[in-house]
């Protein structure tokens, strides 16, 4: 059985999803969690684009040691040099340059002769390698809209350069599973350098086939295959890999290839990526939806009562869904709660470990019992929140409002110099009242450009989580929030925004594609 690499690009397709904006420490636990996960190459960033991913990428590489873990880079010799900089201390530093090859891409984006795109791919290969990257990845962006023998000609030349693997790339999501098999049969077939370099698959799902076309790429010879956790990313996002890495498991009859994947680990890794980035997992997501495994159909109850085979392929169990989970509630104490902490996959330190513990105290006054939902959520705020950046502190506030009157919101706050303001103001509902009082005690300019309220488990106790998009003085900002009151979830996501945006500088680089 042939062994398939897999290159996790979460952290940098799965960022370029619209409204996430992960901050260092969310990365850093993403990326601890994808090295549980066994991925055998992370995609930890883009560091040429900002100082904050630059910093973001570095402390990866030099935490990560179980994997490779690489950075993006544009056919720039700053682009690589910065990259260099951010993962020569990593255990494995790796190096993913692109180009693109299309005509379409050549002549609109590029402005470059066929000629030229050659020259410019195989310099910045030869220079990766003379920086000191023992791996280099090239990938040919559009690869599915570019003449055949244009990608043979190319290819064979940043081989000669030093390429260690070729990506082609669905960028566009443009292709179907024969069409891809197609392509990298043609590959194989007419480069004649191919031998002793890795093919990589990278799929987009815009017309839904990112997942069919990653197993045909596989099939036709891939060993790479590249997607994002809950198939996050660009516009319609990227191949789940939770998705492919089952199907290999579970159609061995088919697929005779198996990835090092921790399968048990899914269902966690998804979780923390949901949570994080605010991308809410569909309830009929294959996999890791929480309508995986619910049977509504009295025939198909009765069937999985008798054997669960009759209509279950993949067992909760294998995904990491464990049914015999140790509840926790208001007699629990600090050990039970950090064994907790730690199934889930936290590393709390002291400071946030006794954090965590006291907001699972304050909730359990308020719920007679605490769901591994609300834990999770407790323990990812806690775990990623920056203790040492000055910033805004709701304090207290309270809301006025009726049938009659006119929803009035007070708010207490303390600003990131240490003073507490107090305004009032009100608004046309209780959540705008709220956010019009905090738009007049910040200095910034705020506006509100998504919100998102969903329950953190189930029951009428359940958390209310609020998820928001806004843009602060120009710059795009996500925040979540998490509390019973809906009210006091509304605020703390509009400050988590505000607050993640105090000491990041805009990116260098304003959009990137592959």
């Amino acid at each position: 059985m042939a062994r398939v690499n897999v290159f996790d690009t979460t952290l940098r397709d799965g960022e370029q999803s619209a409204g996430v904006n992960l901050n260092r420490l969310e990365k850093i636990e993403i990326a601890k969690q994808l090295e549980r996960f066994g991925v055998d190459i992370m995609e930890a960033g883009f560091p040429a684009s900002s100082q904050e991913d630059f910093d973001a990428v570095k402390e990866i590489a030099d935490t990560v040691r179980n994997c490779s873990v690489t950075g993006l880079a544009r056919s720039f010799k700053s682009d690589i040099d910065a990259a260099w900089d951010a993962l020569k201390g990593g255990a494995q530093p790796r190096l993913h340059v692109f180009l693109a090859t299309s005509p379409i891409h050549m002549t609109h984006k590029l402005k470059k002769t066929p000629e030229e795109v050659v020259d410019i791919a195989v310099e910045s290969v030869a220079y990766a390698k003379e920086k000191g990257f023992p791996y280099v990845q090239w990938s040919a962006e559009d690869a599915t809209r570019s003449d055949y023998d244009f990608l043979v000609h190319i290819i064979e030349k940043v081989i000669d350069a030093g390429a260690d693997v070729i990506n082609l790339p669905d960028t566009v999501g443009y292709t179907t599973p024969d069409e891809y098999a197609k392509l990298f049969k043609y590959v194989k077939e007419h480069v004649r350098n191919i031998e002793g370099v890795t093919l990589s698959a990278h799929c987009h799902d815009d017309l839904g086939m990112a997942v069919s076309n990653s197993l045909s790429a596989i099939e036709a010879g891939a060993g790479q295959i590249e997607g994002t956790i809950n198939g996050i990313g660009e516009r319609a996002g990227n191949a789940a890999l939770e998705e492919v890495s089952v199907a290999l498991e579970i159609r061995k009859d088919r697929y005779d290839f198996h990835t090092g994947l921790v399968l048990k680990e899914i269902k966690r890794t998804s979780d923390l990526v949901s949570k994080l980035t605010g991308m809410q997992v569909p309830g009929n997501k294959a996999v890791v939806g929480r309508n995986a495994f619910a049977h509504e159909s009295g025939i198909h109850q009765d069937g999985v009562l008798k054997e669960a085979t009759t209509y279950e392929i993949i067992t909760p169990k294998m995904v990491g869904i464990d049914s015999n989970n140790l509840v926790l509630g208001k007699h629990s104490g600090r050990h039970a709660f950090k064994q907790k902490a730690e199934s889930f996959g936290f590393e709390l330190s002291e400071s946030k470990l006794k954090e965590a513990f006291r907001a699972f105290k304050e909730l359990t006054g308020k719920k007679k019992e605490v769901t591994d939902e609300d834990l999770f959520a407790i323990l990812a705020d806690k775990q990623t929140e920056n203790e040492d950046v000055p910033k805004y502190d709701l304090k207290a506030f309270q809301v006025q409002y009726g049938s009659v009157n006119r929803p009035t919101a007070t708010i207490l706050l303390t600003r990131p110099d240490g003073e507490e303001v107090e305004k009032a103001s009100t608004g046309e509902g209780s959540v705008e009242a709220i956010y019009n009082t905090l738009d007049e005690l910040l200095d910034e300019e705020v506006h509100l450009q998504d919100y998102q309220l969903s329950s953190i488990g189930k029951g009428r106790d359940a958390l209310a989580e609020v998820y928001v998009q806004l843009t602060v003085d120009g710059q795009k900002a996500s925040g979540r929030g998490s509390a019973q009151d809906v009210l006091e979830a509304s605020a703390h996501a509009f400050l988590n925004a505000v607050n993640r945006t105090l000491h990041i500088k805009p990116t260098n680089v304003k959009e990137v594609q592959l």
